[in-house]
């Protein structure tokens, strides 16, 4: 946006805070206060915010807060561009030449490296043949600790989930009868290391 020379308001998700604050802080301290802003806050801050007339709103999340960003770009019949995530598959051909060290880096890196998974980006599936799925697995499980150790809860380098109720909700799928018999590596939790 800024590299397009336009002027920009950013408002960063109260679910983070920490990040939040750190933007606002940094943005202040470097960046040209003539050109772009951090507004922080919540629901009050995004519905003032939604309320002003703007060239064009950009906004990343889920679909229950694109749809009121939407309802209240329409009003001033303001273009919004809405990136609400979706899936993302790995597609690991069993009949292609892959290094299957450098291929398992790359999904780990993709999936944990970030913020363990919480970006609209990071892969969410991997699509294998039935035959090669075992030493995809066993790949993974290895550079898995490599990257993480033997006891992931302890490694300074594992990103942590934002908030209790992200870490409620994905422990509710783990404890599903459909997914707990089925985890093949890890699994554990430890909601005092969020």
């Amino acid at each position: 946006v800024l590299v397009a020379g336009n002027a920009v308001v950013l408002k960063p998700s109260e679910i983070a805070p920490a990040t939040s604050a750190l933007l606002a802080k940094l943005v202040g301290e470097y960046m040209d206060n003539s050109s772009i802003r951090v507004v922080e806050g919540a629901v009050d801050e995004t519905s003032a915010l939604l309320q002003q007339k703007w060239d064009k709103i950009f906004y990343t999340g889920n679909g229950r807060v694109g749809r009121i960003v939407m309802a209240a770009a329409a009003k001033h019949l303001t273009p919004v561009v809405l990136e609400l995530g979706g899936k993302s598959p790995v597609v690991v051909d069993s009949n292609s030449n892959i290094n299957l060290q450098v291929t398992t880096r790359r999904i780990i890196a993709g999936k944990w490296g970030c913020n363990n998974g919480q970006a609209c980006i990071s892969p969410d599936y991997i699509i294998t043949t039935k035959d090669y799925a075992p030493k995809l697995v066993d790949a993974l499980k290895t550079e898995l600790e490599s990257f993480y150790g033997k006891n992931p809860l302890e490694s300074k380098d594992l990103s942590r989930i934002v908030n209790s109720n992200h870490f409620a909700r994905l422990t509710k799928l783990l404890d599903d009868d459909k997914v707990s018999g089925k985890i093949v590596h890890g699994g554990e939790k430890d909601e005092t290391k969020l």
